[in-house]
């Protein structure tokens, strides 16, 4: 039996333009300059008060972080009705998912930097409210790169990080992974180069949905 937790923004949906713009909006509404499209795809992962305080170059989570992140909360829901900011599935996901759920050896999870609310938000739209048997938000866990999102979810499953594959498309997923000694696959389509996420430990990398199912299948060969 094996655990396969897929990683969200990035890898499952493609969010950065949504992300992107309700971080603008927060940022524009503190008296903060705009970010660049490449600074919030460079922290798309991490917990949001822990990426906010990043993009304004601090190393810790300051007050105003911390309004930041309430302000974003307020917004998302009102910013994601608008049109052309929906989260849409990459092409092969949906397929993809739905051939894992009916092995009868793999267990699916979600270990995201998303909150609660936003995940269940995706699975809702998607199809997906059966799709995870456990699951890890930042509403539960630290924030990527530490372990616990993976730790939690496997003992959750009763399967040893050993038996358990992450896969992601940010170097806080492979780093993640590596950290709880499971398997990383990295996908190519997300916000992350292919370069950092080997350098970040990824064992594999793959750069369509299809093959994650040719790669499982060798595995299990």
């Amino acid at each position: 039996m094996q655990l396969v937790l897929f990683d969200c923004d990035g890898t499952l949906v493609d969010s950065a333009g949504l992300i992107h713009e309700v971080m603008a909006r927060t940022f524009v509404d503190f008296g903060l300059p705009r970010p660049e499209l490449s600074q919030t795809k460079s922290i798309i992962g991490l917990t949001l008060d822990i990426a906010i305080a990043r993009m304004r170059g601090l190393p810790h989570v300051d007050d105003q972080a911390l309004e930041m992140t309430a302000h974003y909360k307020s917004i998302f829901t009102g910013v994601r009705s608008e049109p052309g900011f929906q989260e849409p599935l990459y092409p092969g996901i949906a397929p993809m998912i739905a051939a894992l759920a009916k092995m009868d050896d793999i267990i699916l999870g979600a270990v995201t930097g998303k909150s609660r609310r936003g995940l269940q938000m995706i699975c809702a739209s998607h199809g997906f409210e059966k799709t995870f048997f456990t699951s890890r938000t930042a509403d539960d866990c630290p924030s990527k790169p530490h372990p616990a999102m993976v730790t939690e979810c496997c003992a959750e499953a009763g399967i040893d990080p050993r038996d358990t594959i992450v896969i992601g498309d940010a170097i806080y997923d492979m780093q993640m992974a590596k950290s709880a000694g499971a398997r990383a696959i990295g996908v190519s389509w997300g916000y992350a180069s292919v370069p950092d996420l080997v350098e970040a430990g990824a064992d594999h990398i793959v750069r369509t949905p299809d093959e994650i199912l040719k790669w499982m299948e060798i595995q299990h060969a």
